[in-house]
Formats: structure tokens, C-alpha cells, sequence
């Protein structure tokens, strides 16, 4: 078989198996954690510069321009600012694509999970009905206690501090539950700008 007769359908690496309840999993910390990082509510945590995840912000923008999506848009948009953010950090380093972080795990699971999220802005469900983890911080005012106790939930995790951020010790774990567990739970202690805890990869 030579190269122009291949069926390059076929010839492409077949996915892994991952559940979808743990792409969810998975998209609630991504929301939660860009969603308590915005400059919103007095501020949060102010990890990121922008404002959309609050009544008073980009909510009130998005409910005129998208009246049945909005509340997927502002999530939407304050998950892109911490990604960009998270992006900015890496990329102050050579090697930055050896590096897998929250928001950037590597291009199928970062386009699962993109993918995950379109679909759910097309369905007739709020955010907090589809994903229940985020109903105790989005229905209730900013509460920097609360949002740390969710992080501590997830365990202590050993890491390094490096001047990209927080170098968490140990190979990178295959299990979602696992990667989402060790990523949230390095976010303590509390810092004042996005501490990017994350793993390195061996190309």
C-alpha cells in the first residue's frame, strides 16, 4: 500500500476509552477554577482580568446577546481567560510543551473536553443541572472559604516551586479522577496570582 491509497480514516490512532462522567469531572474543576480566578464579585481570587461570571458583568452583556445560552457563555469565556493565562505562564519556558497543565493536557483530551462543553451548550440544561459539582459555588456569593475547602477535598499533593509554577512530583497520572485530584489539590496554600501547578512530560 503506498501513500496516496491509504484510508487515512483508518489509519488514525483510535481513541482511549474515558468515561464521560470523567470529561465531566474534569470540565467542573476547569469552570470552578477559572470561575473563582475572575476579577468578579469584589474581587475573587483575581488570577485572571476579566469579569463575566457575575451579575453584573459579562452576565448582564450575554443574557441580551445569547438569552438560552448565557449562562454556558459566561463560564465559557471565564474558562478561556484561564486558559490563556495558564498558556502565558507556560510558554515563558522552552520546553513548554512538555508541560500539561490544568488547561492543557494534551490535544485529545483538551479536544474531548472542548467538544463536551459545545454539546452541553446545546442542550436544554443549566450548567449547575449538568454538572451538580458547581451548583454550591455558582448559586451563592463568592466565598473564598468555601472555594478552599472544595481544594482541600481533593488532598495534599507534593510539588516543586519553580518560576513557571508549581511542579508537581511524580509522573503524570493516566486515571482522570487522579490528574483532576493532584492539579486542584495543588492549588494550596492560597496564592495571589495562578500558581499553573502542573505535571512534565518526557517527549
Amino acid at each position: 500500500m503506498n501513500l496516496f491509497s491509504m484510508d487515512f480514516n483508518e489509519a488514525r490512532p483510535a481513541r482511549a476509552p474515558v468515561s464521560l462522567a470523567d470529561v465531566d469531572l474534569l470540565l467542573t474543576a476547569q469552570i470552578l477554577v477559572a470561575w473563582a480566578g475572575e476579577t468578579g464579585d469584589g474581587p475573587r481570587l483575581a488570577w485572571w482580568r476579566s469579569d463575566l461570571a457575575s451579575e453584573f458583568g459579562g452576565e448582564d452583556l450575554f443574557k441580551r446577546l445569547l438569552p438560552h445560552t448565557f449562562d454556558w457563555a459566561v463560564l465559557q469565556g471565564a474558562r478561556e481567560a484561564a486558559r490563556r493565562t495558564d498558556e502565558v505562564q507556560r510558554k515563558q519556558v522552552d520546553d513548554a510543551d512538555q508541560i500539561r497543565s490544568l488547561y492543557h493536557l494534551g490535544f485529545e483530551l483538551d479536544e474531548r473536553v472542548e467538544e463536551r462543553l459545545q454539546d452541553l451548550k446545546r442542550e436544554a440544561t443549566t450548567p449547575v443541572e449538568t454538572l451538580p459539582g458547581l451548583e454550591p459555588f455558582l448559586n451563592h456569593a463568592w466565598d473564598a472559604e468555601r472555594f478552599y475547602a472544595w481544594v482541600l477535598e481533593h488532598g495534599s499533593c507534593d510539588y516543586t516551586p519553580t518560576p513557571t509554577g508549581r511542579r508537581i512530583k511524580g509522573n503524570m497520572p493516566g486515571a482522570i479522577p487522579e490528574l483532576v485530584r493532584r492539579l486542584v489539590g495543588a492549588l494550596l496554600p492560597g496564592a495571589t496570582s495562578y500558581p499553573l501547578p502542573h505535571f512534565r512530560v518526557v517527549p
